[in-house]
């Protein structure tokens, strides 16, 4: 599994942890929760703006809003500031784009479904999908009839779907009812959802069409046509014709021996009937149990749609920012000498795989771009210090007073 820059834990768990190398120093325990405090809210600060721009340039393409809404932001909003702020938010968050090879092997294959999907990926100008944080469990599938089976499942934590629709000529002209449409053209639709399967990652489009798989058409017409025509070519039909025809010849027939080799055909046949319709009656279960996941994706999975979307993915962009920033400056902070980038992602990722068991690739250089920007990181020749905890505490302050200084000179 690829290693990710995301960090699986919450901002107070890592707070606490990062405290107790100075627990017998209450004062400076004090000042690092209130320099943890104003760092988060400055960065809350920074996801409100952001929040604020998406909304704002995402208004005019927005499927929840009527058309005479999306008409009035038309010259307000702009695609693409809107896709660079959520593309800037996505890697805030540590989200990592979906290849189309790790798309078409989920279309290929299913670990808790078994249906072949067709998606129509034409409708859209452009379609996206990035995902955080992975896992995997052991559940059972079935397997052949009444036997089960335990495969191991792998998850994606956080799955966010970007669908851009194309506009109303190609509906028209693929004479396509725009009436019937479940979304408006032209509009981009945003979702993300959590504990998603990665062979199932096909599911979170909304056209997504069941289909028979390859097995299950084999195991539907393969004995269907051969066992049907066998049947019939040695026992149904030469029945039907030697009884025929010694009721036109007037000829005696062993009738019983006719009779009794057209019931057995005949039997034969409606048992092959049984095992077809057993088989459709599969396919018909699983396009159920496809409905059933689609119902509990909407209905237990679904973190935000479209601009509700934005508060999710924002949230985690936020919370990611801290993390990184926390680590990066705890770190800093204890050492007693200057560290390289090299050097300090080395000292967090091996303290991640000691302490906490998490094998992860820590994103240092965005953490300290952050630390350079709000003042508390100093480069020099390539290697890192921050100024002390009660200075921090001074810029930090100086900074947040600055963000709603409205005072005209």
């Amino acid at each position: 599994m690829k290693r990710e820059n995301y960090i699986p834990f919450n901002k107070e768990f890592l707070l606490e942890l990062q405290i107790e190398a100075f627990s017998e120093d209450q004062k400076k325990v004090e000042d690092f929760k209130k320099l943890f405090d104003i760092i988060e809210h400055y960065f809350h600060y920074e996801a409100f703006n952001l929040i604020r721009n998406l909304k704002k340039n995402y208004a005019s393409f927005d499927p929840d809003l009527s058309l005479k809404e999306r008409l009035e932001h038309k010259t307000t909003s702009d695609f693409t500031n809107f896709r660079e702020t959520l593309l800037h938010v996505l890697e805030r968050g540590n989200y990592c784009r979906v290849g189309q090879d790790t798309l078409e092997k989920a279309l290929k294959d299913s670990d808790l479904i078994g249906l072949d999907l067709a998606i129509d990926f034409n409708v859209y100008k452009e379609y996206e999908l990035y995902v955080r944080g992975q896992h995997t469990t052991i559940e059972k599938v079935s397997n052949y009839f009444f036997w089960k089976k335990e495969i191991e499942i792998e998850y994606y934590d956080r799955v966010m779907v970007y669908l851009n629709y194309k506009d109303t000529s190609y509906f028209k002209e693929k004479k396509v009812n725009i009436e019937k449409l479940p979304i408006d053209p032209g509009c981009i639709v945003v979702k993300v959802f959590k504990r998603v399967p990665k062979n199932d990652l096909e599911t979170v489009f909304p056209n997504a069409i069941p289909k028979m798989s390859t097995k299950d058409k084999l195991l539907l017409w393969v004995p269907g046509i051969v066992g049907g025509f066998s049947l019939l070519s040695t026992k149904v039909i030469p029945a039907l014709l030697a009884m025929n025809e010694a009721y036109e010849s007037g000829e005696t027939i062993d009738l019983l021996n006719s009779k009794t080799s057209l019931n057995q055909g005949l039997i034969a046949l409606g048992i092959l009937g049984a095992y077809l319709f057993r088989q459709y009656n599969n396919f018909v279960n699983k396009r159920i149990k496809y409905s059933k996941m689609l119902s509990d994706s909407l209905y237990f999975k679904n973190l935000g749609n479209n601009s509700g979307a934005f508060y999710s993915l924002s949230n985690a962009s936020e919370e990611e920012a801290i993390k990184e920033t926390l680590l990066a400056y705890a770190f800093l902070n204890r050492s007693e000498n200057p560290l390289t980038a090299v050097e300090l992602d080395n000292q967090i990722e091996s303290w991640f795989q000691a302490k906490l068991n998490t094998d992860l690739d820590f994103d240092v250089m965005d953490a300290l771009l952050k630390l350079k920007t709000i003042g508390l990181g100093i480069e020099t020749d390539g290697k890192w210090i921050v100024i002390p905890i009660n200075k921090a505490l001074i810029k930090i302050d100086e900074i947040w007073d600055g963000v709603f200084d409205y005072n005209q000179k």
